[in-house]
């Protein structure tokens, strides 16, 4: 009979957000048999394990396998922990342990950038991103591409296809190696700025990450701060952003640093190019035109390098999703919604950008 880890069953319950007892009705069992499976004191029969892969979606192998990596909620920086129900929680924390699944297996086959991350612990959020930069040698110019970025650094950026405002994004150190988690269903200068903004949490905020310290209002706002300054350097603001601000040249400016316009309004303000009286004006032009919830002149969503490399050296080697999946003992959408639905049969690589070291390929 195939051995059956519990520890397993849970998991994929949470994975896809069943409670005990919507599980277990959809089993036709009591609850008191599921916890029983869960707890480890007896194993479900083979065509019972069938049904349970079947409704959870996971296959069957996967319940035989090894005790998983953990998140517990208070290392991930969730911003709106109180906003958020346990239960999309546990979907997305879920969603994260299969990439560390995912990226142990790429890791295995490909050499990635090594994580360079300073501590700034010790400073404002304002100083941060500018020593960052420096750090990073981005000078004043606007950010590019923030993932190609990220992952140039060695942040293992994944996707989050949770259709839910309440999970804009999370981070979380895994291994001492920092992942990112985006929500595919942003828009691109949101998830630019959620990008931003989880880089502020990894540089200031890893010592509470780390140790499981309780995540403040504080850290959120500043969190924001420092993206926002990340993201639109002071200087380069201010060169931009002289004469008359209308509507209009803030939505052709916005596309200079790729964020949302409520976002560069905000910048601006806070660097004192708006009166708070022409502030408040534009902030209820901004509401009123409906560009809080439909940005206007949107940009081109963001996607992962890295993947899209290694997608393109296994396609060469033949190597598809079905087989990744198999490996894993997942399905291939759990693959598809952790890699901005990339695909293995679409993706095309720059020539020369991946070398062979030591039967590994390096990925840059």
């Amino acid at each position: 009979m195939m051995f059956f880890n519990p520890s397993r069953l849970r998991f994929a319950r949470m994975r896809r957000g069943f409670t005990k007892a919507r599980l277990a009705k959809e089993l036709g069992l009591q609850v008191r048999s599921l916890q029983g499976y869960e707890n480890g004191e007896y194993a479900p029969e083979p065509d019972k394990l069938s049904t349970i892969g079947e409704v959870l979606r996971f296959p069957v192998d996967f319940f035989s396998g090894d005790d998983l990596p953990a998140i517990e909620p208070e290392t991930a920086s969730f911003r709106s922990m109180s906003k958020m129900s346990a239960t999309l929680r546990n979907t997305a924390l879920g969603a994260g342990v299969t990439a560390f699944l995912l990226n142990d297996w790429i890791e295995e086959r490909f050499r990635l950038p090594e994580a360079d991350l300073p501590d700034l612990s010790d400073l404002s959020p304002e100083e941060a991103a500018v020593t960052l930069r420096r750090i990073w040698r981005l000078g004043e110019a606007p950010i590019g591409n923030l993932i190609h970025l990220l992952e140039s650094k060695g942040i293992r950026v994944y996707s989050l296809a949770i259709e839910a405002r309440e999970v804009d994004a999370f981070s979380v150190w895994h291994r001492a190696q920092p992942f990112v988690f985006l929500n595919t269903f942003k828009s691109a200068e949101h998830s630019r700025f959620d990008a931003a903004h989880e880089i502020g949490h990894l540089v200031r905020d890893r010592h509470s990450m780390l140790h499981g310290t309780a995540h403040s209002p504080d850290m959120e706002r500043e969190a924001n701060a420092f993206a926002s300054a990340l993201l639109m350097p002071r200087a380069n603001v201010l060169a931009r952003g002289h004469g008359l601000l209308t509507l209009e040249k803030l939505i052709h400016l916005k596309h200079t640093w790729g964020v949302s316009l409520a976002a560069l309004a905000y910048r601006m303000n806070q660097l004192g190019l708006f009166s708070e009286w022409a502030y408040r004006n534009l902030c209820i032009q901004i509401a009123k035109n409906g560009y809080r919830t439909s940005e206007p002149s949107p940009i081109r969503p963001e996607s992962s390098q890295i993947l899209r490399k290694i997608f393109d050296a296994l396609r060469s080697e033949g190597i598809n999703r079905a087989a990744i999946a198999k490996e894993l003992c997942i399905i291939q959408d759990d693959i598809d919604n952790l890699t901005f639905g990339l695909t293995l049969s679409s993706v095309t690589s720059p020539a020369g950008s991946i070398k062979n070291i030591n039967n590994r390929q390096f990925i840059s």
